[in-house]
């Protein structure tokens, strides 16, 4: 599952490059543009960093940044979009994905810390 949610944040901040070139090459917007791409960017770094925590409640904290990443860059997504620097479509294809990766580390954290209870 680990791997799934790394390769899945991987893709999705290729996407929030992407889309943050698309943004600059219309406007110069660089604070709210900078916000999406910082958090966009960071949940995936996260999710890396958790790859070596040095204990599984140091995992679990990686992983819970990484999931308020993702639940910041859902709201700069749909700022963006109502402030007309992010198309209706586009908009929504990203929250989808940011969304999956949600709930991917929401049951991931759910997991580790049923497992720590069980070991207990």
């Amino acid at each position: 599952m680990a791997n799934l949610v790394a390769d899945k944040s991987f893709d999705f901040a290729v996407n929030v490059v992407l889309t943050y070139q698309k943004l600059l090459a219309k406007k110069n917007e660089f604070s709210l543009f900078g916000q999406f791409m910082r958090c966009g960017t960071s949940i995936g770094a996260n999710i890396a960093e958790a790859g070596d925590a040095q204990s599984k409640a140091d995992f679990i904290a990686k992983m819970y940044i990484s999931l308020k990443e993702s639940k910041e860059c859902i709201y700069w997504i749909r700022l963006l979009n109502k402030t007309n620097y992010l198309e209706e479509n586009e908009a929504r294809n990203l929250i989808s994905e940011c969304e999956s990766l949600s709930r991917l580390l929401t049951s991931i954290i759910k997991s580790t810390k049923n497992n720590l209870e069980l070991k207990k």
